[in-house]
C-alpha cells in the first residue's frame, strides 16, 4: 500500500500558502495547489483532500508529491511540457515586434497577420502567438488627444481640488449638455436573442428628430438633475441653471464643473451668474472632457438605454431619458475620484513629451 508522503510546513510556507488560497487576484490553478498543500499538511489523505477541494485523486497526489520535492516553487511554477520546440528564432520574433510597432505596409494603414507573414516569410499563426506574447493589436486604435490648454495645470488642480476636497455647505456639480440624441427608429423590428445567437437590429432606421439632455450630476451622492430642451442656446442654458437654483437647498453654493463650450460663458450667462453670487463655475481643460464626471454619466445612458432604443417620436424619447433619471435616482451612488492632480499633470506631460518626439504620420 502507497503511503503520500508526509508534509510539515514553515511557518513562511504556512503565511504564502494561506494567502495563495485566499487571493482573489490569484490564478486558480495556484489556489488549487495552495489549497491541496494546506490540507495535505493537516495530515489528510488523498481521496479526502480530492472531495474537498473538488479535483481527482491524481491530482492531489501530484502537487503533494510536487511540494515535498521542490516546494513552493514545486507548486508556484508549471513544470515544462513535452513536445517539439518553436522553431522560430529570438531575432524574427524582434523583427516581427519591431516592424509592428514602428513600421507599416506600402498600401495599408497597418498590419494584419497575412501581410505580416508574407513580408517576413513566416505562417499567419505564427504571427498570431508573437501579437499576441506582446499584447500586440495593431487592427485596434483608441481614439485619444492630449490638451494643449495654456492653463491646464492650474485647472486641474481646481477641478481635482473639488472632487478631493469638496468645500463645506456647498455641492459639486459635475454638468454639461449631451446634445442633438436623436430619436430613432428601426426599420424592421428585432430578432429575438436564443441560445446561439446574438440579438439583432436592423442597419438603417428612421429619423424622428433630436433632443438635448441638460444634467448636473451631484458628486456627494450621485443625484441627478436633467431636463431636455429642444435646443442647446446660452437661452436654454439659463433656464437649467435657474433649474438647479430652484432644486438645490437655497442656503449652499453651487461649484459648477463644466466645459469650455461658447454657450457656457456667453455674455448674458455672465450676467446671470453676477446675479447669482452662488454659482461658482470651475472650467475643465479644454479636450479633457474626462475630467467631467457626468460624461461617465452619459456613457451609461447611451449604452443602457439609448444606442439599442427604438423611438417612433421625441416625446417617447424624452420619457425614456427621463424614466432612466427616475431610476438613477431610486439609488444613487456617490461619485469617488482617487487621481491626485500631481499624477495627472505628470502623466499629460509626458504624453506631450512623446508626442513633440513622434514623427507626423
Amino acid at each position: 500500500m502507497r503511503i503520500a508522503p508526509k508534509i510539515e510546513l514553515s511557518d513562511t510556507e504556512r503565511a504564502a500558502l494561506l494567502k495563495w488560497s485566499r487571493g482573489r487576484s490569484t490564478p486558480s490553478r495556484l489556489v488549487l495547489r495552495a489549497k491541496i498543500v494546506l490540507a495535505a499538511a493537516e495530515g489528510l489523505m488523498n481521496q479526502t483532500i480530492a472531495a474537498k477541494v473538488g479535483t481527482s485523486k491524481k491530482t492531489v497526489s501530484l502537487w503533494r508529491t510536487r511540494f515535498t520535492e521542490q516546494r513552493l516553487a514545486g507548486i508556484e511554477q508549471d513544470a515544462p511540457r513535452p513536445g517539439r520546440k518553436t522553431s522560430i528564432s529570438a531575432e524574427t520574433t524582434v523583427k516581427i515586434v519591431t516592424m509592428t510597432t514602428t513600421e507599416k505596409p506600402a498600401n495599408a494603414t497597418h498590419w494584419s497577420t497575412r501581410s505580416m507573414a508574407q513580408e517576413v516569410g513566416v505562417s499567419k499563426a505564427t504571427v498570431q502567438r508573437i501579437w499576441f506574447a506582446h499584447g500586440l493589436k495593431p487592427h485596434l486604435v483608441k481614439g485619444f488627444k492630449v490638451s494643449n490648454d495654456p492653463h491646464f495645470a492650474e485647472k486641474v488642480i481646481d477641478v481635482v481640488g473639488l472632487y478631493l476636497n469638496p468645500p463645506e455647505h456647498a455641492l459639486v456639480l459635475c454638468v454639461d449638455e449631451k446634445s442633438s440624441i436623436q430619436a430613432l427608429d428601426r426599420t424592421q423590428k428585432s430578432l429575438p436573442i436564443y441560445p446561439g445567437r446574438a440579438g439583432t437590429m436592423t442597419h438603417d432606421y428612421k429619423r424622428h428628430g433630436t433632443t438635448t439632455l441638460f444634467a448636473a450630476l451631484e458628486m456627494a451622492d450621485g443625484l441627478l438633475y436633467g431636463t431636455c430642451m429642444q435646443r442647446h442656446r446660452h437661452q436654454e442654458w439659463i433656464k437649467f441653471l435657474k433649474l438647479l437654483d430652484e432644486q438645490t437647498p437655497p442656503d449652499y453654493d453651487l461649484h459648477l464643473i463644466l466645459d469650455n463650450y461658447a454657450t457656457h460663458k456667453h455674455p448674458q450667462v455672465k450676467a446671470w451668474i453676477a446675479r447669482h453670487p452662488r454659482f461658482k463655475l470651475h472650467f475643465i481643460p479644454t479636450s479633457s472632457s474626462w475630467l467631467n464626471l457626468v460624461e461617465r454619466w452619459f456613457r451609461n445612458l447611451t449604452q443602457q438605454r439609448l444606442r439599442r432604443g427604438a423611438f417612433r417620436n421625441v416625446p417617447a424619447l424624452r420619457a425614456a431619458i427621463y424614466n432612466y433619471i427616475d431610476q438613477h435616482n431610486e439609488d444613487p451612488k456617490p461619485m469617488v475620484w482617487n487621481a491626485q492632480a500631481e499624477q495627472i499633470i505628470a502623466k499629460v506631460g509626458r504624453a506631450r513629451a512623446k508626442l513633440n518626439k513622434t514623427p507626423s504620420v
